[in-house]
């Protein structure tokens, strides 16, 4: 019989930087995969707009169109730049988002900061999100922060 932690999957930085040396999506893919959220995606800041970079979607269908391009002042990146991170749970309960025009819409997001290596600055967010309410474990937002570090200098190259 094995031991109770050689069962439990521990989910790791490290493991994070060996699916980023199968290329970007590949760690995408490894962060979506421990969490119950549909997307998990990188968009890049270009002024008004940010840019989906990166999407992996767990249903495996292609980038739906209005997820490609979003007018920053109508999305939760706004929020991810003023506070340095973002969660909600639920969109709908969460005062902060009364208002908004995704409030509903994308009713569960949890996203933080993606830097550029090179300056230091604000280059775009990397996110869990989904049509419906869903938690998201402490471990697995820690670990969003940790891989935004690693992600960051592959991601701001592409």
């Amino acid at each position: 019989m094995k031991h109770n932690e050689e069962m439990t999957c521990v989910r790791t930085i490290d493991a994070v930087s060996e699916a980023l040396d199968r290329g970007p999506g590949a760690a995408l893919a490894y962060l979506n995969d421990g969490v119950p959220h549909r997307f998990s995606a990188v968009y890049r800041f270009a002024g008004p707009l940010l840019h989906n970079v990166l999407l992996h979607d767990k249903a495996g269908r292609i980038r739906p169109e209005f997820l490609a391009v979003v007018p920053f002042s109508r999305s939760y990146c706004q929020y991810v730049v003023r506070e340095a991170a973002f969660r909600t749970d639920n969109s709908l309960a969460d005062p902060r988002l009364f208002g908004h025009a995704l409030r509903g819409i994308v009713v569960s997001y949890h996203s933080v900061p993606l830097l550029d290596p090179r300056s230091g600055h604000l280059w775009g967010t990397l996110s869990h999100f989904d049509m419906r309410s869903l938690p998201l474990a402490d471990e697995e937002f820690e670990l969003l922060q940790q891989a935004a570090a690693v992600l960051a200098p592959v991601v701001t190259a592409l």
